[in-house]
């Protein structure tokens, strides 16, 4: 059940850098929409707090990879109930 909440997550990350991409740059005919980062927002909440502190060059990059962190430590905890099993 774990990993399949880790593959939900990677699957709604890489559907929000999609929709990112898709409404920053235009493409596929999309008018670019400056509320396009709202769903990585959403995903990163823990961590989306942390980007105002870096210089505001690397805001948009950070902001993407906010969730991240959520991704890499749910999977080292399933990772860790996994081994723990067995």
């Amino acid at each position: 059940m774990c990993r399949v909440i880790v593959l939900v997550l990677a699957a709604a990350y890489a559907v929000a850098l999609g929709f990112l991409a898709i409404g920053r740059f235009g493409l596929l005919g999309q008018e670019p929409d400056p509320v396009a980062a709202v769903p990585l927002v959403l995903l990163g909440t823990p961590w989306i707090w942390l980007v105002d502190r870096a210089p505001q060059q690397f805001w948009p990059w950070l902001a993407a990879m906010a969730p991240m962190p959520t991704l890499l430590l749910l999977a080292a905890v399933c990772r860790a109930m996994a081994a723990k099993r067995t």
